[in-house]
């Protein structure tokens, strides 16, 4: 079925109990604020029958229950919504720092990676370290970060063929994202580094120790520092 527009915003059908509503085509902080701030709104006043949301990078995926609601139904509750999207006002981002040892076992792809560029490893970590990454949304696993902002020096497609299996904490880039996987899963991410941190614990209050919205710097750490803070 065609999509229909709201403002800055299309309505498009996705499954038999989901609609996608898309603010742009392109990441942009325009568009995650928007996808923030609807998640704010929804969070603060949730609709009967939503089921789940899923935030992506320029959109959110809505799952209703079919058995309450059509999908036309879903739209014309959500345009009030997105009406008040100015009104929103988001927390200060949170900053979150994350050591990670770059190179060797612990990021197997930073030479090809720094070869495929003409860079040096170090000049690598340095500008993977200097950009400041945004958390658009978390997904995949729970508790995998998708952080925008890689420096444009570094952008690099997946591996061909995806690994069996990458190590908890490998940080990894693809495209222009970088991501830290918070548990051993298959992968086609290049991997750069590893950090002890852990990423995702079901015994934390707050399971994930990223969330939408927050600021990520790379602080580059030794084997040695490595393997005291994993061991802490």
């Amino acid at each position: 079925m065609p999509a229909s527009a709201h403002g800055t915003a299309q309505f498009r059908f996705a499954s038999d109990n989901s609609l996608l509503i898309y603010f742009d085509q392109r990441i942009s902080l325009t568009s995650h604020q928007k996808v923030a701030k609807l998640l704010r709104l929804l969070e603060l006043q949730p609709l009967s029958g939503i089921v789940n949301l899923h935030p992506a990078y320029c959109s959110v995926l809505v799952k209703f229950d079919a058995l309450k609601l059509r999908h036309d139904e879903v739209e014309t509750r959500l345009r009030p919504y997105l009406d008040r999207l100015g009104e929103v006002s988001l927390p200060e981002p949170r900053r979150r720092e994350i050591p990670v040892c770059y190179g060797g076992t612990f990021g197997p792809d930073l030479a090809e990676v720094s070869d495929t560029h003409s860079l040096s490893v170090q000049q690598a970590v340095d500008l993977h370290v200097s950009a400041t990454y945004i958390v658009y949304f978390l997904g995949f696993v729970p508790g995998f970060a998708y952080l925008g902002g890689l420096p444009e020096a570094l952008v690099t497609p997946r591996l061909p063929v995806p690994r069996r299996s990458v190590p908890p904490g490998s940080v990894g880039i693809a495209g222009h994202q970088s991501g830290i996987y918070p548990f051993a899963t298959p992968g086609g991410w290049r991997l750069i580094g590893r950090t002890p941190l852990a990423m995702f614990r079901p015994d934390r209050e707050a399971m994930s120790l990223l969330s939408i919205g927050d600021r990520v710097h790379f602080t580059p750490i030794s084997a040695e520092q490595f393997a005291a803070l994993e061991n802490a």
